[in-house]
């Protein structure tokens, strides 16, 4: 699979200098405060509803849903501007500045031929990135939602969807939804990163994020599970989960900023 950080092109683009986690987390200031208090959602949930392992764990998987819904709205308003591409992208080779030339000297064309390609890609991520999300959720269901069977039984959709009501998922759903819609508005469109990236980046960009991520916590779930599940160590997890999600975040933000300027900020 292609890396989600190259130019569909096979250009380098040039990499953000390495500021401070605090001033980015200041330069995205509303986004940064969103997802921290959704990441705070699941806390709520271990000490008002008694939630388990299981049900922070699939909350998580939830979000995943969230972020495929959100990223087609990026690939969808993706307009991509000639100047960004120009200061990103640094072809390297004699036949990359070929090929860069000829683009930027038909800049026209290549932006209309990027935007005739969303009806194609749009529903090709639908499909593959809903399939991806099927099949994770019902490994995690089958897995974390049986109490640890030694046979897991195969959960239906309409199992792991009573799940989220028995368990009073869904106001989390809800606050993790509207976090990332927060960071859609302010940063996406607000700071104008759809003008600094392009559909065929975006088909790939939520798999990184989600894999490092989900890797992450099923691997906290299960050692979560075997020292018993106590509220301490459900706070570690979720404590983890945040973390790990603010420098996620951070990160992919941070290439569309690389001179941050903490004078700038609103």
């Amino acid at each position: 699979m292609k890396n989600p950080s190259e130019s569909p092109d096979h250009f380098t683009e040039s990499q953000p200098a390495d500021h401070g986690w605090m001033e980015q987390a200041l330069q995205h200031r509303p986004s940064t405060i969103g997802l921290l208090v959704a990441n705070a959602v699941p806390l709520l949930g271990v000490f008002l509803f008694g939630w388990s392992t299981f049900a922070i764990v699939a909350l998580y998987w939830s979000e995943n849903v969230i972020i495929g819904a959100i990223n087609v709205l990026k690939i969808l308003f993706a307009d991509p501007s000639l100047e960004k591409m120009q200061s990103q992208v640094q072809p390297k080779t004699g036949e990359e500045r070929e090929h860069f030339e000829d683009m930027t000297n038909n800049w026209d064309k290549h932006s209309k031929i990027l935007h005739r390609m969303k009806f194609f890609l749009i529903p090709f991520f639908i499909v593959h990135y809903g399939l991806f999300c099927t099949v994770h959720g019902i490994f995690i269901f089958a897995l974390l939602g049986r109490g640890g069977d030694a046979v897991p039984k195969m959960p239906s959709l309409g199992g792991m969807l009573q799940v989220f009501t028995q368990e009073h998922l869904w106001w989390g759903v809800g606050a993790l939804a509207i976090s990332h819609l927060i960071s859609f508005v302010t940063n996406y469109l607000g700071h104008k990163e759809y003008k600094q990236t392009n559909p065929i980046i975006l088909m790939f960009q939520p798999y990184v994020r989600i894999v490092v991520l989900h890797i992450a916590i099923l691997l906290g779930a299960f050692v979560t599970i075997a020292l018993g599940s106590s509220v301490g160590i459900l706070v570690l997890l979720i404590a983890g989960k945040t973390i790990l999600d603010l420098s996620l975040h951070l990160r992919e933000h941070q290439k569309f900023n690389p001179s941050p300027s903490l004078l700038s900020m609103r």
